[in-house]
């Protein structure tokens, strides 16, 4: 319990960045919807309180994953609810068992092996400029994890300013096993954990529960999946925009909890010790050393996850995340679309669709890692996933962000 509390001592409130107006936008009350937008509203329903809107991902059948037009249509709501003065908060779940088990990755990897790397382009453009709404917007929101949150799923709600996790709630960013890196904002929150907690969950695809959540920060309440209908009642009957009240109000149903004796919590030190090392050699060989010495079961486990794992993408995501931590979320962001960028053309590796041919098309859960070994990735191959734009017209190639528009706060 002390290591727990300790941990809790050092674990800082995520700091997000509020938005500021400037010039004037047109109002609407609803978004304008095309037949395209028409054909997705089943996808992301709505549902109207007095003073509220709830955005729901409705695709319970694919767990909830993102597609291009889902982002499309919830930066629109998002973007109206904004501007509506009727509206005083807003409110993201998902439907079934699951909030959100990250990007629909499959036409991504049907994209990319046709040619047309350009719809990968603009969903990744699309997505991440949501991830930055949400974390710079000028009304309470709220995100309810209930149930699997998974890669850019916790994009789209950990930069909200309240994110209630449950019982059911089990958060991972396991995008190196397949031949990525932990994207959409991953790299502004995961480096923002105590210690170098951010560099093991990304390293290795870990989960945490909503406890454990809690306890390190990522969530701000915890409520029993049980209980949920009467907090959603509770907030639903709310005609504030004080995010006082509304806090108040999810604490009214929130649960003090801990991690239990079983938690990755407890081994922070372990963690520290290992992940906090300068390269994912290090880690890999002090582990290693660790096993060899004394037999560590947890060193063992962690060790297969590693090495699961695009090489490559670890030595990218090492980078992103230590890079993470001294900069803004749109820095992050930017950063993040210059490799995921890289990695859907291809220039230096096919180690994305490699690693989704291999756990979701043939499922022979074999991929063939380009380049094979750690020892094979150079310098100049991770370099190049974190360079900007050169010329005028590789600067289409960069993220363009509201920035002047959508000002820090803090």
């Amino acid at each position: 319990m002390q290591t727990v509390r300790a941990l809790r001592r050092v674990t800082k409130p995520l700091q997000w960045v509020r938005s500021v107006s400037q010039g004037k936008r047109s109002f609407s009350a609803l978004p304008n919807y095309s037949a395209s937008d028409a054909d997705v509203q089943d996808q992301v329903s709505v549902e109207g309180k007095a003073k509220s809107r709830a955005a729901i991902l409705d695709r319970p059948s694919s767990l909830n994953a993102l597609s291009a037009p889902m982002v499309g249509r919830l930066k629109r709501l998002y973007e109206s609810w904004e501007e509506n003065p009727a509206i005083s908060f807003v409110l993201m779940k998902g439907s079934g068992k699951t909030f959100c088990s990250g990007a629909d990755v499959l036409p991504l990897y049907h994209s990319i092996n046709e040619g047309n790397t350009e719809e990968c382009k603009n969903f990744f453009g699309s997505l991440y400029n949501f991830v930055y709404l949400q974390g710079t917007y000028l009304k309470p929101n709220i995100a309810i994890m209930d149930g699997v949150t998974m890669g850019c799923g916790g994009g789209i709600s950990i930069p909200g300013m309240f994110r209630v996790a449950t019982d059911k709630t089990v958060l991972a960013h396991p995008e190196v096993q397949i031949g990525f890196h932990p994207d959409a904002g991953a790299s502004y929150y995961l480096s923002r954990l105590p210690g170098y907690l951010g560099e093991y969950l990304a390293l290795t695809g870990q989960k945490l529960d909503g406890v454990e959540m809690i306890a390190c920060g990522l969530a701000t309440h915890f409520c029993l999946h049980s209980r949920l209908g009467m907090v959603e009642e509770r907030i639903g009957k709310l005609l504030t925009d004080d995010p006082t009240v509304i806090e108040a109000s999810l604490a009214q149903y929130s649960d003090l909890v801990y991690p239990d004796n079983t938690s990755v919590l407890h081994k922070i030190e372990m963690i520290d010790r290992y992940f906090g090392l300068d390269t994912v050699e290090e880690i890999i060989e002090a582990m290693e050393n660790e096993v060899a010495d004394s037999g560590n079961e947890w060193c063992k486990k962690t060790l297969k996850q590693v090495k699961e794992a695009s090489p490559l993408s670890l030595k990218i995501t090492l980078q992103s995340i230590r890079e993470g931590r001294f900069q803004t979320l749109d820095q992050c962001l930017t950063r993040e679309y210059r490799i995921s960028l890289c990695g859907v053309s291809k220039t230096v590796s096919g180690d994305f669709c490699e690693g989704i041919r291999a756990r979701l098309v043939d499922k022979d859960f074999a991929p063939k890692w380009d380049p094979p070994r750690l020892e094979d990735v150079t310098k100049d191959m991770v370099d190049c996933y974190f360079s900007p734009a050169t010329d005028a017209d590789d600067s289409e190639s960069e993220l363009k962000l509201p920035t002047a528009q959508r000002e820090p706060y803090f």
